[in-house]
């Protein structure tokens, strides 16, 4: 092994001085050689691998070669620096040091300012290298250090600037290279050329994640061209970034005289492994916070293992938290253990995790602002190990803990991340301290908790480690605060602005969600940023079928993106239907059903900020409006239903599934969405009365078909209705005690009829407005 490293350290070196003596680049820029060359050694085939490079290997597809440029030549970023000058030039005179492993684009070094950058938008001209210019003119290599030492700037360098004439463009016989982000798809962006250029060539990131992005045009063929005034760019422009300086961090270790070395690890980056992590100080300040944290909470204690037992094994991971205007917090390294390898009825007996569901979340939202109550968040530290382990679990000391003596193992006293049943021990001891504060679990959704002491009300909504918090007194909130702090290590988050990746905005009108982050970096990932968006997500009457096409290339990046999708749904009805079809081809997608899917991306793309609103005056009484789309499903046959549930004014819950049996008629298929819907109203009606709100007896049931209305007003025997299930007639029951009142409304004001097809442009919008879902970041 150590005359295999030997061997592939020599071969890189040896390629990193080619690069360097090629260039006739100082020896400072030696770490920017080493990168280079590692870079294009994992892109050449090698007779060790049956001739394919070890890029190929790992993502098992063979590497693009034409975004590769000449090391060291000379080239011209675009600058989008404005000066208000309409004659100052737009390009920098740049030194080309390789390609950028954290986001896409070209490492360039700014010739006149001494600074390193990563551009997308660079005009390459290979045949001049500009240190070999400065030994040629200067006769001797320039030092190449920021600052001389009396302080002044390096004269050699002024002296080569000014060595080169400045053209009023770029020469023509050069490549004008533009990123177009809406050619864009997925990790392969293509690069496009001009007539004089050669051909479209792509920039490879498969090792990076794609950034937000707006190309700006090349200059064209004709010398001459069309002035055009100066305009301000729209807010939402704000959103895209083409040319982006590396984020410096804590440089102390780096030495001053190699300032490439500096910008090559200056990007933030979450490492992989353990040995990736422990050459940052700020990974081993991480991982030595949370080693003391699970020291203090007493987590494990060291033994030796007892014979025939197994220790597992754990892990680091290794996550950058942001702010929600995207800057970094904190870095944050977690200890999981391989929860993979444990064994039922061994390891552990019962699993169970505390989330709240979704519906649950929107209906506390909506009685919050329609009874002006106030929202708080909490977060618990380590949740995970405050629980209680009853099992006997052993695991293997973590990768950079050092015991006493070797051989030794952990004997976990407490549950820790990646136990199957840490979930369920967390939220067993989180229950016993409310229960003990005098709170009482909810019968609706176990994950909320109340407490009523007179006509005042606290609630509590419990995700995993996350606590929503909200009530009618703001002292009995600040008493629960510090009865929590006093309990468990937690973090104060303050007024409730962001929940579960839902940003949270309230004002006097209301409280607004949506997910326009999420959105945006869904958008840049699949380099859709710069797309033409379409007005609404689905071409009507397009049945997409299993068998349509040929496959899609890359089934797990479809599966991913519908994923992503899915959870888009939670602020986001008018997508719900379109998911809903998407996720039916998981399995084997074909490139229609990828063309769809980018079709819901470019809908996206036209609001990024769209969600729901739940007005502050609105009453709280429940309105249900169900449709059912009867056979939609061209394969089995089956009807799709669809319900929309509102708190007044403000959408709490909406649903689109696929029913489970085929339904004889339009009727009968109608009849079964009522009575989901009506099972989704008896809920909501008991999860009110948790919160505080006595709901008016009935609720209306709005449906836009007659005879499910008349089947499920009158208990009629029809050869037609006999085989309908037991269950779907309850909902005759509910009609005789009160509970629910059915209704008829037309079609074209059926909020449902979303939910169930898909629909054109005016009747969607039209049921937008309808159901409250708007967009407040539009130009009005």
């Amino acid at each position: 092994m150590v005359g295999l490293s030997g061997s592939i350290y020599r071969h890189i070196l040896e390629v990193a001085r080619t690069l360097r003596f090629h260039a006739n680049l100082p020896i400072e820029f030696w770490g920017e050689c080493v990168l280079a060359a590692g870079y294009l050694i994992n892109r050449l085939p090698s007779p060790v691998i049956e001739n394919k490079s070890p890029y190929e290997m790992l993502y098992k597809k063979p590497p693009l070669y034409t975004h590769l440029r000449v090391f060291g030549c000379l080239c011209y970023a675009h600058s989008k620096e404005t000066t208000g000058d309409k004659f100052a030039q737009r390009g920098i005179k740049c030194v080309f040091l390789g390609y950028a492993y954290t986001q896409k684009g070209w490492k360039v070094y700014d010739l006149e300012k001494q600074r390193h950058f990563i551009s997308r938008d660079v005009k390459f001209i290979e045949t001049i290298f500009p240190f070999k210019m400065v030994e040629n003119n200067t006769g001797s290599t320039i030092n190449y250090d920021r600052e001389a030492k009396s302080g002044e700037k390096v004269q050699e360098l002024d002296h080569y600037v000014h060595t080169l004439d400045d053209p009023p463009s770029y020469p023509a016989t050069c490549e004008d290279i533009i990123l177009t982000p809406s050619q864009a798809s997925g990790d392969t962006l293509h690069m496009h050329t001009d007539n004089h250029a050669s051909p479209s060539s792509q920039l490879d990131t498969h090792d990076t994640g794609p950034i937000d992005s707006i190309s700006t045009p090349s200059p064209g063929d004709n010398p001459s061209r069309r002035g055009t005034r100066q305009r301000k760019p729209p807010t939402w422009h704000r959103d895209y970034d083409v040319q982006l300086n590396t984020v410096k961090i804590n440089s102390s270790p780096v030495v001053n005289s190699h300032p490439s070395v500096e910008s090559a690890i200056s990007a933030a980056k979450e490492p992989s492994t353990f040995s990736e992590a422990s050459r940052d100080p700020q990974w081993r300040e991480a991982m030595s916070r949370e080693i003391a944290a699970l020291e203090r909470s007493g987590t494990w204690r060291i033994q030796d293992l007892p014979s025939g037992k197994k220790a597992i094994f754990c892990k680091w991971v290794y996550k950058i938290k942001y702010k929600s205007d995207g800057s970094v917090e904190r870095y944050k390294a977690r200890l999981v253990v391989c929860g993979n390898r444990q064994v039922q009825g061994i390891d552990y007996s019962e699993t169970f995790a505390p989330v709240a569901k979704m519906v649950t979340v929107r209906t506390i939202l909506a009685v919050a602002a329609s009874r002006h109550w106030e929202l708080h968040q909490m977060d618990v530290d380590n949740a995970f190990l405050h629980g209680d382990l009853h099992e006997e679990v052993y695991m293997h000391l973590p990768p950079g803990y050092s015991a006493s003596s070797p051989g030794k193992v952990c004997r976990l006293l407490r549950s820790l991340y990646g136990l199957r049943q840490a979930p369920r021990c967390w939220f067993s001891k989180l229950t016993g301290s409310l229960r003990a504060y005098g709170f009482c679990q909810s019968h609706a959704d176990y994950s909320l908790f109340t407490l009523r002491r007179d006509d005042r009300i606290l609630c509590v909504l419990i995700y995993v480690d996350d606590l929503l918090i909200t009530g009618n007194d703001h002292d009995m909130i600040v008493a629960f605060k510090s009865f929590l702090a006093a309990s468990f290590p937690v973090k104060d988050l303050g007024r409730m602005k962001y929940f579960l990746g839902i940003e949270v905005a309230r004002n006097s009108t209301g409280i607004f969600l949506c997910q326009r982050k999420y959105v945006l970096d869904i958008l840049a990932e699949t380099g859709l940023t710069g797309a033409r968006p379409v007005s609404f997500p689905m071409v009507q009457n397009h049945k997409l079928q299993s068998d349509t096409g040929p496959n899609f290339s890359d089934p797990d990046r479809y599966r991913r993106l519908v994923g992503k999708l899915i959870y888009l749904t939670l602020t986001r009805p008018d997508i719900c239907y379109s998911v809903h079809i998407l996720s039916q081809f998981m399995q084997c997608p074909k490139v229609a059903h990828w063309e769809a899917v980018l079709r819901v991306l470019r809908y996206l793309k036209s609001h990024p900020g769209q969600g729901i609103l739940l007005r502050s005056d609105s009453p709280l009484t429940l309105t249900g409006f169900c449709d059912a789309d009867w056979a939609s499903c061209p394969v089995t046959r089956r009807s799709v239903t669809g319900y929309f549930v509102s708190l007044g004014q403000s959408p709490i819950s909406w649903r689109t599934k696929k029913q489970a049996t085929i339904s004889r008629s339009s009727a009968e298929a109608e009849y079964r969405s009522m009575a989901a819907l009506t099972c989704e109203l008896i809920w909501l009606r008991n999860l009110l009365r948790c919160l505080g709100v006595v709901h008016p007896s009935p609720v209306q049931l709005y449906c836009d078909n007659q005879a499910a209305l008349h089947i499920a007003s009158n208990p009629v025997y029809h050869e037609r209705t006999k085989h309908i299930e037991l269950d779907c007639h309850f909902i005759r029951d509910h009609i005789q005690a009160g509970t629910i009142s059915p209704s008829y409304t037309s079609t074209s004001e059926q909020p449902a009829d979303m939910l169930t097809k898909a629909l054109g442009a005016s009747q969607f919008s039209y049921l937008l407005a309808k159901m409250d879902i708007c967009d407040p970041h539009a130009p009005s």
